[in-house]
């Protein structure tokens, strides 16, 4: 556990992880996640959960061959439907995933799941939107395959050291099977796009690859 650790280092350090080991989470480190969540629901108008047993949330065969099936503990990320919501889950879940890297904790995001077994509360027109599995992993995961700066932004002019930091730690950003279909786009007047380019989670996937920018431009991204 290090709290200490900068949200750029734990991105650089966390990586998804499908394997876990059976223990539940310390108690300890239980108190300081639910914390945290209870602070990023405030935030970003959510309803995140943290069910401690994942029950069947990943009995499906797709989970079982990826190993999911073993994650201890779950996350459900819940909020009122609106336009935006997937944005702000993945904005705001990311920050609870590396907050959960600097715990000690491994993470995955997952949009394959047992929706009818995971569980939850839900309030009036919440919808639940994916799953975070977290514990303690088997190993830290591999980092994943990476495009290139330009594949992935463009800019009108000149692209200025902030907006290049951001797009370094945008690419470390986990999308739905690592595809990376985004495209930031740096505008004259400096502001930033950010633009989907899939249809497979791609908002949630937007919300966290703004969140990674923001840490590396240090530009607020917020949704």
């Amino acid at each position: 556990m290090d709290i200490t650790m900068s949200d750029i280092e734990a991105i650089r350090a966390r990586h998804s992880v499908r394997n876990y080991k059976p223990e539940a989470i310390a108690p300890e480190t239980l108190a300081l996640l639910k914390a945290k969540i209870e602070e990023l629901n405030a935030a970003g108008d959510l309803h995140l959960q943290l069910i401690e047993n994942a029950g069947s949330t990943y009995n499906r065969l797709l989970n079982r061959a990826m190993g999911l099936s073993s994650a201890p503990s779950v996350i459900a990320c819940i909020g009122k439907d609106s336009e935006n919501l997937d944005q702000r889950v993945g904005y705001y879940g990311e920050q609870l995933v590396l907050y959960a890297q600097k715990l000690g904790l491994n993470t995955c995001w997952a949009g394959t799941f047992n929706r009818k077994n995971i569980g939850g509360e839900y309030g009036e027109e919440e919808r639940l939107v994916i799953s975070i599995a977290i514990g303690y992993g088997e190993d830290q995961g591999n980092p994943h395959r990476s495009k290139s700066a330009d594949q992935v932004s463009e800019a009108a002019g000149d692209r200025p050291e902030w907006f290049e930091k951001g797009v370094e730690l945008a690419l470390l950003a986990p999308t739905a099977v690592n595809q990376q279909k985004f495209l930031i786009r740096l505008n004259a007047d400096s502001s930033v796009d950010f633009i989907d380019n899939t249809k497979l989670l791609g908002q949630v996937d937007l919300g966290i690859v703004r969140y990674h920018f923001e840490v590396g431009s240090g530009v607020s991204c917020k949704p």
